[in-house]
């Protein structure tokens, strides 16, 4: 029961400590510059919690598949066809609710530490979260002019591919180093991850 509380109470802190921040690199203001992009586009996956524990988790699960790099490049690759999206004001209704529920789905497959189905199986769920994920990351560019916006598609490209390499690794490392201790670590993350979805719903995602 204390760790249920525990990670209840840290995902209520991390909801509310971090909503404004969610889609604002450069404080709502719209990037002019291609530095200004390239600096909104490297920080927004980190100030978005919700972005940046979903990026882990698509790392994390790559872990457990023999050809799980495909997950990361389906999930990265499509959230910048999101921003596009987002960019040609193409309407996505729900999203953050669609990304809340990508998070509690995201844990489901984490806590179950084993590849039912072959990774190429899960690119097309994995490309759909993460064009959700990115319709949310284009709310801060949306009206930029083209150098502006393509540095920050670059630089959202670059950190979400080094996120998901740390998850990736974190979690080989683990493996590797703390064997008796990954699946329990990992149920925890996964946990994590369920409960901050809860939360977002709960709250209104």
């Amino acid at each position: 029961m204390s760790t249920i509380r525990l990670l209840l109470t840290g995902a209520l802190a991390v909801s509310a400590a971090t909503p404004a921040l969610a889609h604002h690199m450069m404080d709502g203001v719209l990037p002019s510059t291609f530095a200004e992009g390239l600096l909104s586009g490297l920080g927004h996956p980190i100030i978005g919690h919700d972005h940046l524990l979903a990026i882990l988790a698509v790392g994390a699960l790559a872990s457990l598949f023999t050809r799980g790099v495909l997950l990361p490049v389906a999930f990265v690759a499509a959230a910048l066809v999101g921003v596009g999206l987002h960019v040609g004001l193409v309407d996505l209704p729900a999203a953050e609710l669609l990304i809340a529920v990508s998070l509690i789905v995201l844990g489901a497959l984490l806590l179950a530490q084993r590849t039912l189905v072959p990774a190429p199986a899960l690119v097309a769920p994995f490309a759909l979260a993460g064009i959700v994920h990115g319709y949310a990351f284009g709310e801060s560019i949306v009206g930029a002019e083209p150098a502006p916006l393509v540095a920050y598609l670059l630089g959202l490209g670059v950190v979400q591919t080094g996120i998901a390499l740390a998850g990736w690794a974190g979690a080989h490392a683990l493996a590797r180093h703390v064997p008796d201790i990954a699946p329990w670590a990992m149920r925890g993350f996964a946990l994590l991850l369920v409960v901050v979805g809860i939360t977002a719903i709960a709250a209104g995602a």
